[in-house]
This record gives C-alpha cells, sequence and structure tokens, in this order.
C-alpha cells in the first residue's frame, strides 16, 4: 500500500513550492551576473569578435546555470519536504525477487 505524499498536504506544498522558487530567484540573479562577468572578460580578451559568439555564450552559459540550478532546486524540495522519507521499497516484502 502506497502511504500519502507529504506534498497532499497544502501548507507543505507551499511551502516547498515557496521555497523553490525563491531559490530560482537567487540563481537568476547569480546567473545573469556570472553571464556579465563572462561576457566582459571575453570582450576585454577578444575584443569584438561576431555578436552570434557573445550571443551563443550567453545563451549556453544561461541554460547550464539554470538548468543546473533548478535540478538542484528539485533535490531540495524533495528532500524538505519529507517526500525521500515516503520513498519505500517495493521488493522488500517479495522474497522470490531478492534471490
Amino acid at each position: 500500500m502506497t502511504q500519502r505524499s507529504p506534498f497532499s498536504d497544502t501548507a507543505t506544498a507551499a511551502a516547498a513550492w515557496a521555497r523553490f522558487r525563491r531559490i530560482m530567484r537567487w540563481m537568476f540573479l547569480v546567473t545573469m551576473t556570472t553571464v556579465i562577468g563572462a561576457l566582459t572578460v571575453l570582450y576585454k580578451q577578444e575584443g569584438m569578435v561576431s555578436p552570434h559568439f557573445y550571443i551563443a555564450v550567453a545563451i549556453g552559459v544561461s541554460f547550464a546555470m539554470l538548468l543546473m540550478s533548478a535540478l538542484m532546486g528539485l533535490v531540495f524540495l524533495s528532500s524538505g519536504s519529507g517526500h525521500d522519507e515516503d520513498v519505500t521499497a517495493p521488493l522488500e516484502d517479495d522474497q522470490d525477487l531478492r534471490r
């Protein structure tokens, strides 16, 4: 029998999602600061190259950092809400499958 998810409680779910959104807002600011810093360093070292180069760098760095932030945020969301403790081993009771 499956146990009740911690996200079934609306207060717990709302608090967990609010924390996730707060983490993502901060990471968006960190990402934009990093992108601006990276573009500044590239411009000082390379000078004016094709604008497509700077666009590609900005999109690549932004996408990578925001994707990693979202995935880590979801890990924190799952762990912080107690959702990870809710997982049970489905084969725990089946002796034939454990051999």
